[in-house]
């Protein structure tokens, strides 16, 4: 993909559908396999990852497999940390073996909404990916907690906004069990990219215009229609010179 706005994709996480993806991104978060995916899924999105020209990030999460990693986990401190550390170690195994470079570090799910908000829970995500500082952007939602306080620390952060999925007057994503959670279709979802990118600023669900940018846009790779969405925006976003 050669548009200069950053698409992502979630993915490793078992749908399967990652060789139609990967020629429509331009960088990807891999799953370490707490919430979904295994080595071999890693793996694979790696080789692909170096076929398409892909930036290759890790995709940590609540060691959760049972949610897919989107429900908020009571976990200790020192449990929390030593997952995570596990899956990056898994991760960096693979990606070291396959001659592949780390581009960025995104959490799944609730750890990142919780992060997002929570100020100790952020903290502790810091220090478990200490060892990453000063190689690795780390993908996070504009003007959140996790941001202010990775700056602070001495991490390069780059905001993510979320192109398939609406946002309320909070900049808060819209709960997946609403029925306006998600985008569906290829036309909503670059008309949303197009007014955060050239605005600065995000529509919400209640009409309200907010100041919001963003370095890259997700889409997400589990979506039932991801394919039909980064084909319409394959196609389509260099009608508008990007």
């Amino acid at each position: 993909m050669n548009n200069t706005i950053d698409i992502n994709c979630d993915v490793g996480e078992g749908v399967g559908n990652e060789s139609e993806l990967f020629p429509l991104i331009s960088s990807c978060n891999i799953s370490c396999g707490a919430h979904a995916g295994s080595i071999d899924t890693i793996k694979k999105c790696l080789d692909l990852s170096k076929s398409y020209n892909v930036k290759v990030g890790a995709h940590p999460s609540y060691p959760d497999r049972k949610n897919f990693g989107r429900v908020s986990l009571q976990i200790s401190k020192a449990d929390l940390i030593a997952s995570i550390r596990f899956q990056m170690e898994v991760f960096n195994n693979a990606r070291e073996q396959a001659g592949v470079d780390l581009h960025h570090i995104k959490p799944h799910g609730a750890l990142y909404n919780d992060i997002a908000k929570n100020e100790i829970l952020a903290e502790i995500f810091l220090e478990a990916i200490a060892a990453f500082r000063n190689s690795t952007f780390l993908y996070v939602p504009y003007n959140s907690v996790i941001q202010k306080l990775a700056k602070k620390n001495g991490f390069r952060v780059l905001v993510e906004a979320f192109a398939d999925r609406n946002y309320n007057d909070d900049l808060s994503l819209v709960a997946r069990k609403e029925k306006n959670a998600l985008l569906n279709n290829g036309e909503e979802v670059l008309a949303h990219i197009l007014y955060m990118h050239k605005n600065k600023k995000v529509k919400t669900v209640t009409g309200k215009s907010l100041p919001m940018y963003a370095d890259t846009f997700c889409i997400h790779g589990d979506t039932p229609s991801a394919l039909q969405i980064l084909t319409y925006i394959t196609e389509h976003l260099s009608e508008h010179n990007l």
